[in-house]
């Protein structure tokens, strides 16, 4: 342990001196910085408030709608990378590599992808946190599924029940509540990656935030962000609460 701790040690400090990130920069130089950046936020200007309600709605709305999309994709596709569910082969590693290219594609990637295609709106936006809502919860539903008690599943085949009544009467009720809690934690997710996602123009109240910093109206800017900050806080409270009913 000690031997590793040491090497641990040894890595950042070169990682620190190669790259500049190191206490002494970080008090000499970026600690001093930052105040005098926060200094310019101070006090917000609550006259734009008016303003920023029209894209948080959307950038709810944008939230809600990839969720959704992501959520009802995801049923086939978590099934078919179920280990336990799908016997072929084929079509399970074909399934998990699907998945697993969908996860390596950086969500802030996607978006500058589609803003290009799309231009700057919502649509960008949707899209983007639609491939990444599917596969983070296909691969969490998945793992779900294959952790699964398959005794009553073996049961109803034993007693003549065909593929699609074994999985709404002994697979949907065992897994169920975890759908409902990951969906839920996948549209916390979608709720903060849709306003830096916006900063790149894909619509949504991060589009303002983005105009807003652009144009140097730091005191706009921290309206936004204190607004942003809120409805995250709120929204999260409320999924918990929702998660722990759930469950």
């Amino acid at each position: 342990m000690t031997v590793i701790f040491l090497l641990v040690t040894a890595f950042y400090i070169v990682s620190g001196i190669q790259t500049g990130a190191t206490f002494a920069a970080f008090f000499q130089e970026a600690l001093p910085n930052m105040w005098r950046v926060i200094e310019k936020f101070f006090p917000p200007n609550w006259a734009v408030i008016g303003g920023i309600w029209g894209p948080l709605g959307e950038t709810i709305q944008m939230a809600i709608i990839a969720t959704t999309i992501a959520m009802i994709l995801c049923i086939p596709l978590s099934l078919l990378a179920a280990r336990n569910v799908t016997q072929n082969k084929v079509a399970y590693g074909a399934t998990r590599g699907f998945l697993n290219i969908m996860r390596t594609v950086p969500d802030l990637v996607l978006a500058i992808v589609f803003v290009q295609i799309f231009g700057i709106g919502a649509l960008p936006g949707i899209l983007a946190l639609t491939i990444l809502s599917l596969g983070i919860l296909a691969k969490l539903i998945s793992e779900t599924v294959e952790s699964i008690d398959m005794n009553p599943l073996e049961a109803m085949r034993a007693s003549g029940a065909n593929t699609l009544q074994m999985i709404a009467y002994g697979l949907v009720p065992q897994v169920l509540p975890q759908f409902a809690s990951f969906t839920l934690f996948v549209f916390e997710i979608n709720i903060r990656a849709s306003v830096i996602l916006g900063y790149v123009g894909a619509g949504g109240i991060g589009l303002i935030l983005q105009q807003q910093m652009k144009f140097y109206n730091y005191d706009n800017a921290m309206v936004v962000i204190i607004v942003i900050f809120a409805i995250v806080v709120l929204i999260e409270w409320i999924s918990k609460k929702l998660r722990e009913a759930i469950l």
